[in-house]
């Protein structure tokens, strides 16, 4: 297991902390956002954007997890607050230096229905209301994001652009957070046993229809 690599391509909000409890809980080391205290031998780390040392990695040393070595699974790579707007799962150099560096690499993309992902984007923190339209971010141009049509817009393009770029790779997996059975799937895909699935990291402010 302490070679297996698995990188989530999914975007804020999509289930990523859920997909990050579920793999800490089988036993792999698990890099979530940021690097918690704690959790790496190397104190330096501490506190550290997931999406930054990703990218340090690739432009200083040509590999984006060297920087990254304790850890086994990346399930939310993007950044977009202080002062840093990174988004690695759009970055197809990226992504292919991952490849190339580690070939048995695997690859994640939690998929949500576009409306209900950014329904909670919009309200989850500034997100959706100041971080997403004040920012240029691949594929949604500053300016945009701060409604509904502009997110749905971007969110389907992001899984066009995963869906292209990885068709017919067979460590590539896309599975719905909806999924019945998302923790057998995900499960077979990566070879080990998941022995939790739930939900993780709630948005509980209220949809039209309830809670999110």
């Amino acid at each position: 297991m302490s070679d297996l690599k698995v990188i989530n391509l999914g975007l804020p909000k999509s289930g990523t902390t859920t997909l990050g409890e579920a793999l800490a809980r089988a036993g792999l080391k698990v890099a979530d956002w940021r690097i918690r205290k704690g959790q790496s031998p190397n104190d330096e780390l501490a506190r550290r954007f997931v999406g930054k040392l990703m990218y340090e990695g690739y432009f200083e040393e040509g590999d984006p997890l060297a920087r990254l070595p304790d850890f086994n699974a990346f399930t939310e790579i993007d950044i977009v607050r202080n002062g840093l707007n990174l988004w690695p799962q759009t970055d197809w150099g990226l992504l292919q230096s991952i490849k190339d560096n580690h070939p048995n690499a695997k690859f994640i993309l939690t998929h949500r229905d576009s409306a209900s992902l950014s329904d909670s984007m919009g309200r989850w923190s500034n997100l959706g209301s100041f971080r997403l339209p004040n920012s240029a971010i691949p594929g949604m141009p500053e300016g945009y994001g701060g409604t509904d049509q502009d997110r749905i817009r971007w969110i389907e393009g992001h899984y066009s652009f995963c869906r292209r770029v990885f068709a017919g790779d067979p460590n590539f997996l896309e599975y719905d957070i909806k999924d019945e059975e998302p923790k057998e799937k995900i499960g077979k895909f990566l070879g080990i046993e998941l022995p939790w699935w739930g939900i993780a990291n709630e948005n509980t402010r209220r949809t039209a229809e309830g809670v999110d």
